[in-house]
This record gives C-alpha cells, sequence and structure tokens, in this order.
C-alpha cells in the first residue's frame, strides 16, 4: 500500500505538471482544444488527489491531515474541487492558468514535507478533526481562488493605466469580472472559516474544558478571519473595491499561509 501510495502521489505532481505547461501554452495560443485538455488532466489530478487521500487514509486508519504534507495535499485537493465548482458555474478568462500553477505550488510544498505517518495524538482521536480541518482547508482553497484573482486583478489594471493595451490585457478578464470573483470567493471562504473556527473552538472545548487556550495557531487563525472581516465590512461599508481589495485578498492570503505552513503545519515537522 505504501508504494502504490507514493505511486499515486507521483501520478498527482506529473498529471498537475503537464495541465499547468497545458495551461501556459493556451495562455499564448488561445487554442480553446488545447485549454480544455488541460481542464481535464486537472480534473484527472483532482481524481488522483482523491485516491492519493484514500490511500493515506487506509494506511493510518485515520482521516490524513494532522501533518504538513496531509494538510498541504488537502489544501490543494480542496483548492481544485473549488476551481472546478467554481468552474461549473462561472466562466473566468485564463483563470485556470493561474489556479494551476498555486496547486502545483502547493503540492510541491508538500512533496518537500516529511509523508511519515505518525500514532495519532490522543487529543486529535476525536470526530471534530475531519470536521475542522475539512472545513477550514475549504476556506483556505476558496481563499486561494481569490488570491488568483487578485493577482489578475493587478496584472490587468496595471495594462490599463500604462493604456498599452497589449498582451496581459487581451488574455485577462475585466476588471468588474475580476473584483466581483474575489467578492464571491472571499464570501464563501469567510462562511467556511467561521464554521472552522467554531467548530475548532467545540474542540478544544471537548478536550481541554475550555473554548480558548490562547495557542498561537488558535491567536493567528484568529488574526486571519479578523483581515477578511474587516475585508468585507469595508467593501459593503466603505466601497473598498478593485485595487484595495485586491491588494487586502493578497495580504490575506499571506497571513493565511503562515498561519498553515509557520503555525500550524511548520514544513519542518509536526
Amino acid at each position: 500500500m505504501k508504494e502504490l501510495s507514493y505511486l499515486i502521489f507521483q501520478a498527482v505532481l506529473g498529471t498537475t505538471f503537464l495541465s499547468c505547461v497545458l495551461y501556459l501554452v493556451f495562455f499564448v495560443s488561445q487554442n480553446g482544444k488545447v485549454r480544455r485538455v488541460a481542464r481535464m488532466i486537472l480534473i484527472l489530478s483532482g481524481v488522483l488527489q482523491t485516491l492519493y487521500i484514500t490511500t493515506r487514509l487506509l494506511l493510518a486508519g485515520y482521516t490524513p491531515i494532522t501533518s504538513a504534507h496531509e494538510a498541504v495535499v488537502f489544501f490543494a485537493w480542496a483548492t481544485t474541487v473549488a476551481y472546478v465548482s467554481f468552474r461549473w458555474r462561472y466562466t473566468v478568462k485564463n483563470f485556470g492558468t493561474f489556479v494551476s500553477w498555486l496547486i502545483m505550488l502547493l503540492l510541491v510544498a508538500a512533496a518537500l514535507a516529511s509523508r511519515e505517518i505518525l500514532p495519532l495524538k490522543p487529543v486529535l482521536q476525536s470526530w471534530w478533526l475531519p470536521v475542522h480541518a475539512s472545513v477550514s482547508l475549504f476556506a483556505y482553497a476558496f481563499f486561494s481562488l481569490a488570491f488568483c484573482g487578485a493577482l489578475m486583478y493587478l496584472l490587468q489594471e496595471r495594462e490599463l493605466k500604462r493604456k498599452t493595451f497589449g498582451y496581459w490585457y487581451a488574455r485577462l478578464p475585466s476588471l468588474d469580472a475580476l473584483d466581483q470573483l474575489n467578492s464571491h470567493c472571499v464570501a464563501a471562504g469567510f462562511v467556511f472559516m467561521t464554521v472552522g473556527i467554531v467548530t475548532g473552538s467545540l474542540w478544544t472545548k471537548q478536550a481541554w474544558g475550555t473554548y480558548w487556550q490562547w495557542h498561537p495557531k488558535e491567536i493567528w487563525s484568529m488574526v486571519t478571519w479578523i483581515l477578511y472581516l474587516v475585508m468585507i465590512h469595508q467593501r459593503f461599508t466603505a466601497g473598498w473595491r478593485g485595487k484595495r481589495a485586491a491588494v487586502m485578498a493578497i495580504a490575506g492570503f499571506a497571513t493565511l499561509l503562515f498561519t498553515l505552513l509557520g503555525v500550524m503545519y511548520p514544513l519542518g515537522g509536526v
């Protein structure tokens, strides 16, 4: 089973990289057939990610989401699922190019972390584990989509300011479409993150008899939540849209990554 799990992860890396390359080819050529193939391969990558998570589940005997490697793989998987579900309802030109490379970078980060399966700590032996962790990482997935949209917004805005209307302008969506993408993804991510914080507090109460312990991961999760709350509040009360919202989405994503990889699951160990 370990060998099969390893082979599946290598297949995940290979298919995701192929999808990234094809998305880049499409970005340059704007050939619709290439985009369709790239999308199908990314979906195949999502299926393989699901199989890999399943093999880790069978090997560990618990939800494989307790180490840096497992958390980042789940993050990449959730981002893939979030993108496919978003793409099913909305069409945003060349969005897949940016999202596929973010997924690839997450998988590379997972590959650099230890893949060792360790015994589950007693405090983690709870049904709250899959509920809290999966909901939280789906929040991160939607915030990652907002991050990609924010990068695209800043690139397009620069083109418009320079009045060049060249390479990037022809290949990126309108500023209004990107701003709406940012709004929808941040709103969805915020709902998931709120549920994640609530379930985390209930889990802490069950395990330690208190809803809050002032642990660094709790503090930074709350900092991230407040940052996105301010973003949403200012959007609807002070009109924080466009470039300001894009910059906030990037700042929020940076804080989110620090919370996940710097506090919760340091890549040097669990």
